[in-house]
């Protein structure tokens, strides 16, 4: 079986984010696996182990990120291919134009991705991918089998969970609660250090320019707003309510 995964790197969400000029400064930031992704990856090598096969990462970014493919490649995956190309760093639409161009002559059963990037949280790449594939895809799985040449998934529905079927190809992405993914072992980390990555331009996709240009761009970034102290209401049901009404209507303003 030959599984495909894009993978994004994002900075750490639990490290301290510094604001410059309306957007984050990267200077001494650590960037990682985005985290939906990173269940990608681990569910990718889960069914690699348990079908046979090769497990691609695909990514489009900076220099910075052949160090979260390696990550990749040390939890197990097999091959690599980094658009290294600033013709690429564009929004969902130029992204998703490209990793469909790298996907599309390439042998594939299945495309697995994050459900959504923690940067930004749009939650659009991976599904226009398969658009752009011309796949099914079924979104925010939480479970997922292979059976014959079809998947089974369960997938997260607004609290409730729905199975859904797809024949192979298909492309799906990944909820928390797929997996747990594994630490790379030191074995696994001298190997990744010595698989090649392929390198892939722009240029060589053969995609038009307009096709990748940007439709938006992000103006600025600001920090949320420090959160007050909270208030506990006073009498009895009614009188509680009334107050939180008038609370959310004329202080709070979101009513």
């Amino acid at each position: 079986m030959n599984i495909i995964v894009c993978m994004k790197q994002t900075f750490d969400t639990e490290a301290r984010i510094v604001l410059e000029n309306g957007a984050v400064k990267e200077d001494g930031v650590q960037f990682i696996i985005n985290p939906y992704d990173e269940y990608a990856v681990e569910e990718a090598i889960k069914l690699k182990e348990a079908e046979g096969g090769v497990v691609t990462v695909v990514t489009v970014g900076p220099a910075r990120v052949e160090e979260a493919i390696r990550t990749a490649l040390a939890m197990g995956a097999d091959e690599a291919i980094h658009v290294e190309d600033e013709a690429a760093f564009g929004d969902e639409v130029t992204v998703s134009e490209v990793l469909a161009a790298v996907i599309k002559d390439r042998p594939y059963d299945l495309i697995i991705a994050g459900n959504q990037a923690v940067d930004d949280g749009s939650g659009q790449v991976a599904v226009r991918v398969a658009e752009l594939l011309g796949v099914p895809h079924i979104s925010t799985v939480t479970k997922l089998e292979i059976n014959g040449g079809e998947v089974v998934a369960e997938r997260d529905a607004e609290g409730d969970t729905e199975i859904v079927t797809a024949p192979l190809p298909v492309l799906v992405t990944a909820q928390q609660g797929l997996n747990e993914p594994r630490y790379p072992s030191l074995i696994g980390i001298r190997k990744a250090s010595k698989k090649p990555i392929a390198k892939v331009a722009v240029a060589e996709l053969g995609l038009d320019a307009l096709a990748i240009a940007r439709r938006s761009s992000v103006v600025e970034i600001v920090l949320p707003a420090a959160k007050g102290a909270g208030r506990v209401l006073e009498g009895d049901t009614g009188a509680r309510a009334q107050a939180l009404v008038r609370e959310l209507r004329q202080t709070s303003k979101v009513l």
